[in-house]
């Protein structure tokens, strides 16, 4: 059943409503679970995370040459060895929602950023895009990922960041199925809340990304499209900052999403640099994985405990 199958024949202004009630009902921010205090003390928490796509973007689509693959390469030759310098220089643990193909073309990656202090998360096979897949692809791929990744790491991941945050009508279900503790893909919040499915609550915690916080949104590149890097790298800076600002006056959760390949390259590590100097000299944030934080907000909330 692929992700389209659900819906009705014709055109949206026909639908009764019933039907568009079952399409807006499918999946539904539930209760916010944004705490009443961060550990420590912290006026806010901060999650970072990585999404070390690699080559799988341009092997998803078929694309095969030197020139598109080597733009992947390039985040894992020289972007990630950045990202985990300037993350051990500050101190602060991230995420990397890893492709499990990524993974296994190189393991010693994917098991540094564990023995570094760092969480590995779902992130699709190859960057498949699940809304075109059966359910029993998407199943079986989802699956596959969770278990490569523990084959490759010795960690059994927690979370799922879904490829290009695409979310099929059977994305929960498979969420659900394997166990996992959050999603990091719906954009419903600022800050962390439970995700409904037709009105259930689900017991998990959606870690909400945006695409202002996210580098590719502004500096990727496609050579025979009309994506272009429009902005400046500096220009993200005030963009982040202000966000960053923002969360921190509401005692919430300030949440990025980088790509090795984009974020990583000399001028746009700048911004990263600047940005976390800038939140280092607040002093009362919480510095945590997005495992670390939907297992503490669920913990604040229902006073059930999660073993990561």
């Amino acid at each position: 059943m692929s992700a389209s199958a659900g819906a009705t024949p014709g055109r949206p202004w026909e639908w009764g409503e019933a039907e568009w009630r079952r399409h807006v009902d499918r999946v539904r921010a539930g209760r916010s679970l944004k705490p009443a205090s961060w550990p420590e003390g912290a006026r806010c928490a901060v999650a970072l995370s990585f999404d070390p796509d690699h080559e799988t973007i341009p092997l998803r689509d078929g694309e095969v040459t030197p020139g598109k693959l080597s733009q992947g390469e390039y985040g894992a030759r020289v972007g990630v060895p950045r990202i985990l310098r300037l993350l051990a220089r500050h101190a602060v643990p991230a995420t990397f929602f890893m492709p499990a193909v990524c993974a296994l073309l190189r393991p010693d990656e994917a098991r540094g950023y564990v023995d570094a202090g760092h969480e590995v998360a779902v992130h699709g096979w190859i960057h498949e895009r699940n809304m075109e897949l059966e359910y029993k692809h998407e199943r079986d791929l989802a699956f596959r990922c969770a278990d490569t990744l523990e084959r490759v790491t010795g960690r059994r991941p927690v979370g799922i960041r879904t490829p290009s945050w695409d979310f099929s009508e059977r994305t929960l279900d498979i969420t659900r199925e394997l166990g996992l503790l959050y999603d990091s893909s719906l954009m419903a919040d600022d800050d962390p809340y439970e995700l409904l499915a037709y009105g259930e609550a689900t017991g998990v915690v959606e870690i909400p990304p945006e695409w202002i916080r996210d580098d590719a949104a502004y500096l990727n590149m496609d050579r025979y499209t009309a994506v272009r890097p429009y902005t400046p790298p500096r220009q993200l800076i005030p963009l982040w900052r202000d966000e960053f600002d923002a969360a921190h006056a509401d005692g919430g959760l300030f949440q990025l999403t980088m790509h090795p390949h984009v974020i990583g390259h000399r001028s746009r590590m700048v911004v990263l640099e600047e940005l976390l100097d800038h939140i280092a000299a607040r002093g009362d944030v919480w510095y945590a994985t997005h495992a670390q934080v939907a297992a503490y907000v669920w913990q604040e909330a229902t006073g059930i405990g999660t073993a990561l």
